[in-house]
This record gives C-alpha cells, sequence and structure tokens, in this order.
C-alpha cells in the first residue's frame, strides 16, 4: 500500500512538507484536508497494527486518493502482540460507552509508536512537520491525546534526530486539539471533506459498517447533529 499519488507540487520546501497521520476516520481525514488547504505537500502515514478491521486501512487509502496526498504508506506493526486494548485483543470486548476513567480501547503507547515512525519519515523526506488528529476536547480519554504528551514529544523529536541536531526545528501540528467534534465537522466540511468516505468506528465490519453502538460512534453521531450536518455514515443498525 506504499502509493505515489497524482500531485502538482514540485521542489516543495521542507517547512511546506507534512507527514499526516491518517487513520481512516474522521478527524484525520479533516486534519489531511487542513494540511493541503495551507499549501502542505503531504505525505499520509496509516498503521496496519493489529487492529479488529481493515476497514479504516481501506478508507485511509481512498481519503489519500481522493484528497490529492503526495504519497500513502502503511506500515505493518503487530501491537496485537502484547494486546491490552479492545482495539488489539479479540478476547476484550468492545464496550458500547466509553465510562469512566481510560476505556478498555485505548492501545497502549499507540501514539508514542505511530509518531517516532513518522518522525523517521519525515527525516526521510525532509518535512518539518507531522500532522496528527488529536484531540482534548471530544476525546475518549486516552493519555497520548493530550497537549502535554504533544509537547513532551515534540520536544523528544528536536533532541533524537539529526534534523533536529542540525537546527532544522520539527513541529507536531495538532489542529484539532481545542475544537469539539462538532466544530471539527463544520472545519472539515468547510474544506470539501467527503465524510462518508470515513470509517470511525471500533467495531466496523468488511465493508466498513458502522455498529453504532460503541464510543466512537456516539461522539460522531453527536458531532454531526450538533454541527447540523447530514450523518453520512453508513450504518449496520441504528441506537
Amino acid at each position: 500500500m506504499n502509493k505515489r499519488l497524482n500531485v502538482t507540487q514540485h521542489n516543495t520546501r521542507p517547512d511546506k512538507k507534512a507527514i499526516v497521520l491518517l487513520s481512516g476516520g474522521l478527524d484525520s481525514a479533516t486534519v489531511l484536508a487542513k494540511a493541503l488547504a495551507e499549501g502542505y505537500e503531504c505525505y499520509a502515514l496509516a498503521f496496519d497494527y493489529g487492529q479488529r478491521h481493515r476497514a479504516e486501512l481501506v478508507a485511509a487509502e481512498r481519503i489519500a486518493q481522493s484528497m490529492g496526498a503526495k504519497a500513502f504508506k502503511v506500515i505493518k506493526l503487530d501491537l496485537s502482540s502484547i494486546g491490552g486494548s479492545a482495539l488489539t485483543d479479540m478476547a476484550i470486548d468492545v464496550p458500547d460507552a466509553g465510562g469512566s476513567g481510560i476505556p478498555v480501547t485505548y492501545v497502549p503507547a499507540r501514539n508514542t509508536v505511530f509518531l517516532s515512525i513518522a518522525l523517521g519519515w519525515a527525516e526521510v523526506v525532509d518535512a518539518r512537520s507531522i500532522h496528527i488528529g488529536v484531540n482534548a476536547v471530544d476525546y475518549s480519554g486516552y493519555p497520548d491525546c493530550r497537549p502535554d504528551f504533544v509537547a513532551a514529544f515534540e520536544r523528544l523529536a528536536n533532541v533524537a534526530t539529526k534534523a533536529g541536531i542540525e537546527g532544522h526545528t520539527l513541529h507536531i501540528a495538532t489542529p484539532l486539539i481545542d475544537l469539539s467534534k462538532a466544530e471539527i465537522i463544520q472545519l472539515g466540511t468547510s474544506l470539501g471533506v467527503d465524510y462518508a468516505l470515513t470509517v470511525s468506528c471500533y467495531k466496523a465490519d468488511n465493508d466498513g459498517l458502522a455498529c453504532g453502538r460503541c464510543d466512537s460512534c456516539h461522539l460522531r453521531k453527536e458531532g454531526f447533529a450538533q454541527a447540523n450536518v447530514a450523518d453520512p455514515t453508513a450504518y449496520k443498525e441504528t441506537s
């Protein structure tokens, strides 16, 4: 799935190149659209990490293709080998609601691992920023979606890389971090994002149909309702 897509940009400056983490969901699609609108040459990066379904990877590829990313790459990992999450361990059920505390859908160290690999690719393509759709407002309580985590990783990036040591500052861009889900949807809609292409559900089937019951589906439904935007999600069932 490592693909070079149609591009119109050439000889792009490093400060206008970006690695965009693209999960196939609503938030990351919005991040990609915003980066492209700001003139970045975008290298979209997805991960096959042992998650419950591959529908989100299919969605990520079609989003990258339709939006015109410079390249699309899927890195294969096996976080299911350590388990610890309902998204990577089939013995742990995905709950219908997030509940209190850090939910079982949290994947241990996922964003740390993803950002580390994105950092490596950024050095290879000479990109100065990594864009990720973490959110500290309408989110599921994951510790690696907080501003403190992002700031700490950015500091690490600038002492752990050749680029950083040579004075080429690397930035972790989090354009959605202070937005509600409704505000994210409104932003994406203004940028022309086709949310019908996205898959956010933790329990989507092979066709990308959403369960309509998990925490991610609840947040997505509420976001579209509050944004007063028609929900294009294809659901297996309604609740």
